[in-house]
């Protein structure tokens, strides 16, 4: 009995159990060039924007006064010389009407003066009145003429402010916007309609800093592909397109360029307001790969993402991100197609760790 419990007891002061190694961080894969919306495509930048119209004008009076009456609103089309508003004239036509008065009253004195004038010269050529009393006349009628010029030039200012009381279009187009209502007193000058023309359209864009160097004005669709114009509402509709200016200061605000791409082929479809989407293809060398959001992992002010190589261990690559979006980031440089990346979790790894994927 005794043997048997010192066989125990040796048993007991053998060595532990040597632990089982960690199995490796299991994690979601993403391959560079997939399809889908993670595809990958070179040289192409994506920006969202809004269909405008190539010509839009504020209309507003050149004078002051009440708003008698509008006869447009939002959505109407107008057209050249169509009147759209118009003004309490009463008080322009009462200046008018003095400023006539006033006109009427110079011209009957620079009758006179050139009547007295041109008898006194009759009387000067006979030695009948001296030559300071015929100059004393003439200067008489030149005050007289200068005094009829300026009063007519007052008069033709009352009629034509006393015709600026009419708000007419210059151009053919919808009304987009409305800015006072009857009855309200208006300044010189405050806008009362906004009105887009029926011509071109193009879309307006926001360019971030570091891509503005890559647009060109001028650029179009001469190969397919180079500027392509989608729309929210047919996003199975392509349009060429063409960048007509890029703003030479940013935004205070935004930071970014505005832009602005004309589409060349737009049909019924495009409606202004629209939202739209712009694809321009960069002449460089660079590649743009739109990767998933939890893939991007940051250090310090550096993006890097998690490349996952053949032995299955982790290693950091930098990349340069070109835009973030709703489905992903956009990234210019840095990874290849066929690459894996860590699409998920990217937070929870270290340099050189051993994972296992979970899908390709």
């Amino acid at each position: 009995m005794k043997s048997w419990i010192l066989l125990l007891l040796l048993a007991g002061c053998g060595k532990p159990p040597i632990p089982s190694a960690p199995l490796p961080r299991t994690v979601l894969a993403h391959t560079v060039g997939a399809g889908g919306a993670t595809g990958f495509a070179r040289g192409l930048a994506d920006y969202s924007g809004e269909v405008r119209a190539r010509h839009e004008i504020s209309l507003a009076f050149r004078v002051g006064g009440k708003l008698l009456a509008r006869g447009v609103d939002v959505g109407d089309r107008v057209s050249p010389g169509q009147e759209l508003a118009r003004l309490d004239a009463g008080d322009l036509a009462l200046s008018s009407a003095g400023a006539e008065a006033n006109l009427a009253a110079a011209t009957a004195d620079r009758g006179l003066a050139q009547a007295e004038a041109k008898r006194y010269r009759d009387l000067q050529a006979q030695q009948f009145v001296s030559t300071a009393l015929l100059d004393a006349k003439e200067a008489t009628l030149k005050a007289a003429e200068e005094r009829y010029r300026a009063l007519a030039a007052q008069a033709g200012l009352a009629r034509n402010q006393r015709g600026y009381t009419a708000l007419r279009c210059d151009i053919s187009g919808v009304v987009s916007g409305v800015q006072a209502e009857a009855g309200q007193v208006l300044t010189a000058g405050q806008p009362v309609l906004q009105v887009a023309g029926l011509g071109e359209k193009e879309v307006l864009i926001a360019v971030p800093e570091n891509q503005v160097a890559e647009l060109n004005p001028g650029k179009t669709s001469e190969r397919p592909g180079d500027v392509v114009v989608t729309l929210w509402a047919a996003p199975n509709k392509r349009y060429r397109g063409r960048i007509r200016e890029v703003s030479p200061q940013a935004d205070p605000v935004t930071r970014t360029y505005a832009a602005r791409v004309s589409i060349l082929n737009a049909d019924a479809d495009v409606r202004l307001g629209q939202t739209a989407r712009v694809l321009v293809a960069h002449t460089g060398t660079c590649a743009f790969a739109l990767i998933p959001l939890g893939s991007v992992f940051q250090r310090g002010t550096q993006p890097a993402v998690w490349l996952i190589a053949s032995d299955g261990r982790v290693h950091l690559r930098p990349v340069e991100v070109a835009a973030w979006r709703e489905d992903g980031v956009s990234v210019r440089g840095g990874l290849t197609t066929g690459e894996r990346i860590v699409a998920a979790g990217a937070y929870k790894l270290t340099e050189g760790e051993k994972v296992r994927v979970s899908a390709p």
